[in-house]
């Protein structure tokens, strides 16, 4: 469809004007200029700002000189259509655009051609490097599996060397068990007496003779028969670090042989593998606890450790040689004086038992006084309410007595007094009932004490009499004693 007449903005489309005239014409009506809605290309959205100018421009133009009439020239153009002329753009815009795409063109091509260019160098560049970092991760894998063979023979052979040790360990520890279960008798029985002894309760947990005398027998064994055993128990501590050495040995090498098989594997893995996959986030997570100089100084700490061990067990088997002998005069001698020190000892808890005994008895008959004494005090304070009662009643029922009938007579002198003497006389019983019950609580806390005085004693008497005696009826024989068995 083609358009009849001129865009709004020519000069002929309005009424002639006259030289010199300035002015803006007239306005076209608010309703065509507000339903007007431009249409914008995509990408050049703001292309025609160049129309109020152009608008602005046409209008200033003035008319020849010979355009005198003043009769106005009927408009060409409709004005329904208006609008839609209204949105064409101008040649010039035409021209803009069409440079615009091509120089939009020439710069995606120029820009697509440098990106072609760098991205074949940095294919060539990338493909070499990751070639180069290949080879060097298997030239480090070789390596490694080298340092692993050389730690895996070291750590072998101090293995070898420890597990020889630890034989020979085990050999004298026997001979020291052989001769401490004959020589360390006596000196064991001493000290399940101390043992025993040491659940004595309060104030029988005293230093006494006997405990003396145990000492001293506990001392004299030590010359020979504690240092045996405390030999054997060095050598048995010596033996779990030896096996703890020996663990840390065979657990380094059952990692060190599970840490080769698997860069074996990775070493021999190519490209063309069958058993590579992606494993994405792998290289983010660090699960290493070690580098290379504390991987070697580890495995060098332990073979150090088990040499260590090695050295600290052939001290104690030389050691072990020089312990098999006895004092067994001066131990006969020092179990005779104890065992009498345990006699007399009995003797002097049996005695104070029987005294706190006594007490008891004396106790039991005060508290059963006490009690019987409370029992009337009581009875008494019962009796004592009902009176008060009946006369605290009467003086609560001579109060209603009406006007002049309230006269303080002696009836009310009476009443008063009583009430007041039954009353200080049920605080003098209480008072006396809490006193009696002061004393009874007194002898219940005295009967306590001597009953848990006479457990203590019992008690005692149970540890030295039948425990510690009972264990030191028997004693070994000399040829026992010097470790002949």
């Amino acid at each position: 469809m083609e358009f009849l007449g001129t865009t709004q903005t020519a000069s002929y489309c309005g009424p002639k004007k006259r030289c010199g005239l300035t002015s803006l014409p007239a306005v076209q009506a608010p309703v065509i200029q507000e339903c007007y809605q431009p249409y914008y290309l995509p990408g050049y959205r703001y292309l025609n700002s160049w129309r109020p100018s152009l608008f602005y421009k046409i209008s200033n133009v003035q008319t020849c000189p010979d355009e005198t009439s003043s009769t106005l020239r009927p408009p060409t153009i409709l004005p329904a259509l208006r609008s839609s002329l209204f949105s064409r753009y101008s040649p010039h815009d035409w021209d803009q655009s069409n440079q615009l795409q091509v120089r939009g063109a020439e710069a995606s091509r120029l820009w697509a051609s440098r990106l072609t260019d760098d991205s074949m160098r940095l294919l060539q560049d990338k493909d070499q490097l990751t070639h180069q970092m290949q080879e060097g991760t298997s030239r480090n894998l070789g390596q490694r599996l080298s340092d692993i063979g050389f730690w895996k023979s070291e750590l072998s052979y101090e293995l070898d060397r420890l597990l020889t040790e630890n034989q020979n360990l085990e050999m004298v520890k026997r001979r020291l068990e052989c001769a401490a279960d004959e020589v360390n008798s006596p000196l064991q029985v001493a000290l399940e007496c101390l043992y025993h002894r040491e659940k004595r309760i309060g104030i029988d947990l005293v230093h006494d003779n006997v405990e003396k005398n145990l000492i001293r027998e506990v001392d004299l064994l030590k010359c020979c028969q504690e240092q045996m055993r405390k030999l054997a128990q060095r050598i048995d501590m010596q033996m779990r670090d030896n096996r703890d050495a020996q663990h840390a040995l065979e657990r380094d090498l059952e990692d060190k042989s599970s840490a080769q098989f698997i860069d074996e594997k990775c070493f021999n893995l190519r490209n063309t593998s069958d058993c590579i996959s992606f494993f994405h986030g792998m290289e983010k997570i660090d699960g290493t606890i070690s580098v290379p100089e504390t991987w070697a100084k580890f495995s060098n700490d332990n073979i150090k450790h088990s040499q260590n061990m090695r050295a600290n067990s052939i001290r104690l088997r030389e050691e072990a040689e020089h312990l098999f002998e006895t004092l067994s005069d001066q131990m006969w001698r020092q179990f005779t004086d104890t065992n009498l020190a345990f006699n007399a000892r009995i003797s002097e808890v049996t005695d104070v038992k029987n005294k706190l005994q006594v007490q008891l008895a004396k106790t039991l008959q005060e508290i059963f006084q006490a009690e019987n004494t409370i029992m009337l005090l009581e009875r008494s304070i019962m009796a004592k309410e009902g009176p008060l009662k009946v006369a605290q009643t009467r003086l609560e029922c001579r109060t209603w007595r009406p006007n002049m009938e309230l006269c303080r007579d002696t009836p009310q002198f009476k009443l008063v007094n009583e009430v007041f003497t039954i009353d200080d006389t049920l605080q003098t019983l209480k008072l006396r009932l809490r006193e009696t019950q002061d004393t009874l609580q007194l002898l219940v806390m005295t009967k306590c004490r001597l009953e848990h005085e006479l457990a203590i004693k019992a008690n005692t008497l149970c540890i030295d009499k039948e425990k510690c005696m009972g264990m030191r009826k028997t004693f070994p024989c000399t040829p026992r004693l010097v470790g002949h068995t």
